[in-house]
């Protein structure tokens, strides 16, 4: 499956469940923009490696809401830790969806460590986490979109054209905060 596909099909699961939708740097957060931009959705513009991290302290910070984070397989590598963190706590209403494409998709495809030999599911399952599921295709893809835990899926290597996000880190952080129902800060 292309990663667009998987993308748009994060976003319409986030969409109908009213998650707030935490995305990976690059071109993962310029195809969401550019295929449902809302409100919820807080596109990261230099923090690679903690969607992931930033999505879990939301949804232990709001356990009222559910929350989505989309991440890539290289930016994990970078933050295996946070695997063992989301085991830990296991918030009921996060989920973490990485993209696997055995690729840096936004620094120019090198090749990733799952390209050769790591498992980012099985590392999901060895830090912990309790709910790990796997999705090759579409079809595989949408029935994981409803539950809890860690959704490994692989895609294509590739970007998208689109263009970079119009809005300003401080735009996306205001109108995503307001959605989160945190106050904004004074002084």
């Amino acid at each position: 499956m292309k990663r667009t596909e998987a993308i748009r099909e994060v976003a319409k699961a986030a969409s109908a469940q009213d998650a707030l939708l935490v995305c990976n740097i690059g071109y993962p957060s310029r195809e969401l923009y550019a295929l449902e931009d809302r409100p919820e959705n807080f596109y990261l513009l230099g923090s690679m490696g903690l969607a992931s991290s930033i999505a879990l302290g939301l949804s232990l910070a709001r356990p009222e809401r559910r929350v989505m984070a989309i991440d890539g397989d290289g930016a994990v590598l970078m933050n295996l830790g946070t695997l063992a963190t989301i085991a830990s706590f296991a918030p009921p209403g996060y989920l973490l969806v990485i993209l696997d494409n055995c690729a840096y998709g936004s620094t120019g495809c090198q090749l990733t460590c799952t390209a050769r030999s790591t498992d980012l599911a099985a590392v999901a399952r060895g830090a912990g986490v309790s709910m790990v599921r796997e999705a090759e295709s579409l079809p595989e893809l949408v029935p994981c979109l409803e539950g809890q835990g860690v959704v490994v899926a692989r895609v294509e290597p590739g970007n998208a054209q689109v263009p970079i996000i119009d809005l300003t880190p401080e735009q996306i952080r205001d109108r995503f905060r307001e959605r989160c129902g945190i106050p904004a800060r004074r002084g």
